[in-house]
């Protein structure tokens, strides 16, 4: 029973500080507005279309709106944020004000009184984010579902009228006393992954912002992550184009995603690290490398296995982490915190280093992504003692070398990869059989009709180790086929090209 308190109060204390990690880094407000001084494009058409007041009368005087609605909507548009906290106070004007803003959205077709209606509701949310209450109150009243009126807007042929529209529904998802019932919430987040593009969304900074204030819930974080919405993040973030104010938004999702143990755990294997370890090199502002190391702690510290753990550390060294940090150690930030995770940092890479092996160096590298010719890929004696290794974890290495071919535009790592996939092929007894369950031969052909010449030889010869039994014979071919090509000259690859006959 002892043992029990003890593990319980441990795991008490461990939510506690995550709790407060999370509330007290960056003091974080409930909306995330003022978390960055940019204007977004629809914060700005939203200053635009309030300075328009639709005329309530002639709507009521076209039969358009009942009297109940003019009535309110006339009234509740001219006061300013305390006149409609004293309107509120009264239980009926609060039925009326959510029954007449949902009538008016799904009646109004006008899309710069649509645009208004939506935008003064955003804003009178803002103001106090328990009036979300109003509306689920109303909609329980009536026995309805809420969540429809604004999925129906989505439809919409305005794009303001879409996102200004998405807003709301984060606000109320977030708000809220009750979290958003399950098949709503999938639609919702599905919808918000689908509109992930690094390019052609001017509306894209207000999704991200959604993101932002949905992701701090958790059962929304693992809702999000059980849409594969990960990859949705890191596509935008491998884009070169992206800004940096999108950056910092996103690097923020995945920074409050990894306050989930079991997500921190897995982060990965989505190959964030390498993607993040290149924009800390280049970006110059402070508030994304800001989120940047305190994303690298939190996979330090979050995950429970001290193998993740450690694995993550192995990463970040592969990443060239170390000598930015050095750099970064050395600078005066205004944020305190930036320097407090910069040397903790630090201290956890430098004591990953003093015990790393010529196969931890290895798996390093296939982690990371970056394939290039060092010295463990060629050597014999590494394949004869560390083939079989690559089954470890249900194959977690030999399936990221699958991955890598399948997903990597570059020829030096498609040539590396398709190496080493070779060479455990040759060195692991029952490599071609592991290859055949993962489908990987598939993948490897199709290095066959690579448009370089290098990753076509690689993938030859892959091919080859897979198909032939008889190495000794297969060494003198390969050694053959290098003689053909002494003449031509390297590219940079480590291997010479194959020769054309087109």
């Amino acid at each position: 029973m002892t043992h029990l308190t003890q593990e319980k109060d441990a795991v008490v204390r461990r939510l506690s500080d995550d709790i407060n990690q999370f509330k007290t880094s960056h003091h974080l407000p409930d909306d995330l507005e003022s978390m960055s001084d940019a204007i977004g494009h629809l914060q700005k058409q939203a200053q635009e279309v309030m300075s328009q007041k639709p005329k309530w009368q002639s709507y009521f005087q076209g039969q358009m709106i009942t009297k109940d609605d003019f009535d309110f909507i006339s009234n509740f548009d001219v006061l300013n944020a305390e006149g409609r906290t004293k309107l509120l106070s009264d239980p009926n004007t609060r039925n009326q004000c959510a029954k007449t803003f949902l009538t008016l959205m799904a009646k109004l077709f006008k899309q710069q009184t649509l645009r208004y209606l939506l935008t003064l509701m955003d804003q009178f949310l803002r103001e106090d984010k328990s009036r979300v209450e109003i509306f689920n109150t109303y909609a329980k009243m009536k026995k309805e579902q809420l969540w429809a009126y604004f999925f129906n807007m989505f439809a919409n042929q305005d794009q303001f009228v879409v996102y200004q529209t998405s807003r709301i529904l984060a606000k109320l998802a977030c708000w809220s006393v009750e979290r958003m019932p399950t098949s709503d919430l999938s639609y919702y987040l599905a919808w918000l992954k689908e509109q992930l593009k690094p390019q052609g969304n001017e509306y894209l900074q207000s999704v991200c912002r959604c993101l932002q204030m949905m992701l701090r819930i958790e059962p929304y974080r693992e809702a999000f992550v059980a849409i594969d919405g990960i990859p949705s993040i890191m596509h935008v973030l491998n884009n070169a184009s992206v800004g940096f104010q999108v950056q910092y938004q996103l690097i923020f999702c995945l920074w409050v995603l990894t306050f989930n143990r079991n997500i921190a755990t897995i982060m990965t294997k989505y190959t964030v690290i390498p993607r993040l370890s290149e924009i800390l090199a280049e970006t110059q502002k402070e508030k994304v490398t800001r989120m940047i190391v305190a994303f690298l702690r939190n996979l330090l510290e979050k995950p429970e296995s001290d193998k993740i753990i450690r694995d993550n550390a192995m990463t970040m060294i592969a990443c060239r982490l170390v000598k930015p940090l050095e750099l970064l150690s050395n600078r005066k930030f205004d944020d305190d915190d930036i320097n407090d995770n910069v040397q903790l940092i630090k201290e956890k890479l430098e004591g990953n280093l003093a015990d790393v092996t010529s196969f931890d160096e290895y798996a390093i590298e296939i982690r990371s992504g970056r394939l290039s010719w060092t010295p463990v890929h060629q050597s014999e004696k590494f394949w004869i003692e560390n083939a079989a290794k690559l089954n470890e974890a249900n194959f977690e290495l030999l399936r990221m070398l699958l991955r890598l071919l399948e997903q990597s535009k570059e020829p030096l790592v498609l040539c590396v990869a398709a190496h080493d996939i070779g060479e455990y092929v040759r060195h692991y007894p029952h490599g071609k059989r592991a290859i055949d369950k993962l489908e990987g031969k598939v993948i490897i052909m199709r290095l066959l009709e690579n448009p370089d010449s290098n990753v076509r030889y690689q993938g030859l010869l892959c091919v080859q180790k897979l198909m032939v039994h008889n190495w000794d014979y297969l060494g003198k071919q390969a050694d053959i086929s290098a003689g053909n090509n002494n003449n031509l000259p390297s590219n940079g690859l480590g291997q010479r090209p194959v020769e054309s006959k087109a």
